[in-house]
């Protein structure tokens, strides 16, 4: 532990307070999200804990609140704190399964087309330029309308099925320019098969850049399942998503009942903040131009 803690690394990210900060907000996410249950004043999505008689409250400050909803309540009576605590699984739940899943798609597809090259690299290529010639929401959203069943799962494959393209051309690119080393030709010439050579050799030197995508990645991802419930075609209304708290709260909003959109709304933005500052020091960590 004492090792990790004075290593230069480490030293870097003690001293960027921003960089601090961020990971801060995404640990603080992390553990609401987890221990949900357990934090929450209630479950949402518990009829037997859902009162309508408790519908539009206030928060617990303002008069006519109630302190066991101390952001308030939404039309269905259901108290906004644990509803964003809720929500904040959901974004967690999209953002890391899809940044996981095409991430690795996109590091395989690009990896092999860029070692290979030939006919294999212009397929690939060719059609993540189809991909990349549209909107990621578009996509989402077109997918997500042909589908017949919608939920979580859904909206993860149908933005992963949109997202892997910034995955391959990021580690295409590396792959290009590490084939041609030194360490990599006495590779070959020692008789090393293709696979030891390209996550033995490659991947390893090839795959920083493709961390710094993934940390950007996530806050986009997050922000797009958000996007794509607030339209109504991402998670249905039985699952919790900020978006969707912000969907319905705009029916309120010039009524008064601003908090059903300022506070989903404001952890939202911490939390893309967050990711957003952590990503800027890590790129500026594997960068070995800064």
């Amino acid at each position: 532990m004492r090792k990790i803690l004075s290593s230069r690394r480490m030293q870097s990210f003690l001293h960027d307070p921003s960089a601090v900060a961020g990971l801060s907000i995404l640990l603080f996410f992390l553990f609401c999200a987890i221990f949900a249950p357990f934090i929450a004043p209630m479950n949402p999505y518990d009829l037997l804990a859902v009162d309508l008689g408790n519908f539009l409250l206030p928060p617990s400050w303002m008069e006519g609140g109630m302190a066991q909803f101390p952001l308030g309540t939404d039309d269905q009576g259901r108290g906004i704190l644990s509803t964003i605590i809720y929500g904040l699984r959901t974004s967690i739940i999209v953002g890391v399964s899809v940044v996981t899943i095409a991430g690795l798609f996109g590091i395989i597809f690009g990896m092999l087309g860029a070692y290979y090259g030939g006919l294999l690299d212009a397929a690939i290529m060719r059609a993540a330029d189809t991909v990349f010639a549209f909107s990621t929401t578009l996509i989402a959203v077109l997918l997500l309308g042909v589908f017949e069943s919608r939920g979580v799962f859904t909206v993860i494959i149908a933005i992963c099925i949109a997202d892997w393209v910034k995955y391959a051309r990021t580690i295409r690119g590396s792959v290009l320019e590490i084939k041609g080393y030194p360490y990599v030709l006495a590779a070959k010439s020692s008789g090393a098969g293709d696979f030891r050579i390209l996550f033995r050799h490659i991947l390893p030197n090839a795959l920083p850049p493709v961390l710094v995508v993934m940390a950007v990645d996530m806050a986009v991802v997050i922000m797009l399942e958000a996007t794509l419930s607030f339209l109504g075609v991402g998670v249905p209304l039985t699952e919790p998503s900020l978006g969707m708290m912000i969907a319905i709260g705009k029916n309120y909003i010039y009524a008064g009942m601003w908090w059903m959109v300022i506070f989903p709304g404001a952890t939202l933005i911490a939390m893309v903040v967050g990711i957003n500052l952590f990503a800027d020091w890590l790129r500026e960590e594997l960068n070995p131009k800064l």
